[in-house]
């Protein structure tokens, strides 16, 4: 399990940082049903991850023939998933707000405060599971396990881990606000807005290093 936990582990801290779910939860956390919306998003995010994690693990689980070491799929599957990694790299860092710019918010972001415990919910299944760059991560990160080791016990393991490791850049926010009630506004704010200002350079290093991690990987293992 080891091996499959080393293999995810930066995959899955890529995910941690991702700006803009940690926005929507400081957002969610400054709504008016603060502390249901803030648990409600954190629940969604781990159920998430951790659904999509396990459909990766099974469809490689019935592909993968009974053999010592990781198939050669799997590291093909690794490379072209880098490479898609490297692409959404070069976009995320193309769309980079210019000097002095105001990055443009999503429209979902103005509806937050509005928001129900079950919206709070859905909302953190899409940008953990559904939104086109964590989707690449959390698919990433379940092949890294599934390329690491054929067993059951030691793949839910890892991917325990994962999804643990995955969702701790979510759960900070939800802790500080427990730990320090209204007085976390103004901390929290001041994260927001970092977190949006620099949100596409970010994601791009991010998924400039995970991609190059990923191919690199795929190309020793065949």
């Amino acid at each position: 399990m080891g091996a499959a936990i080393g293999q995810s582990l930066p995959i899955a801290v890529g995910v941690l940082i991702s700006p803009m779910p940690i926005v929507a939860v400081v957002l969610m956390l400054v709504s008016r049903k603060a502390t249901a919306n803030g648990f409600s998003f954190l629940l969604g995010w781990i159920v998430g991850i951790a659904v999509l994690g396990s459909i990766v693990l099974l469809v490689a689980g019935a592909a993968t023939p009974s053999e010592s070491g990781p198939p050669a799929w799997a590291s093909v599957v690794k490379i072209v998933l880098g490479f898609l990694l490297l692409l959404l790299a070069i976009k995320q860092w193309r769309g980079r707000p210019r000097a002095g710019a105001t990055p443009e918010t999503p429209k979902w972001m103005s509806a937050i405060d509005a928001f129900t415990p079950v919206k709070a919910f859905g909302l953190a299944v899409l940008l953990g599971a559904v939104n086109p760059k964590n989707l690449l991560l959390v698919v990433s990160g379940a092949a890294a396990i599934a390329a690491a080791t054929s067993e059951t016990g030691e793949q839910l393991g890892a991917l325990a881990v994962f999804v643990v490791v995955a969702s701790i850049g979510v759960a900070a926010p939800v802790v500080i606000y427990l730990a320090m009630g209204a007085r976390a506004a103004t901390m929290l704010e001041e994260l927001k807005t970092w977190m949006i200002q620099n949100n596409a350079v970010i994601m791009a290093v991010l998924l400039l290093v995970l991609g190059a991690k990923m191919v690199g990987d795929g190309i020793t293992a065949l």
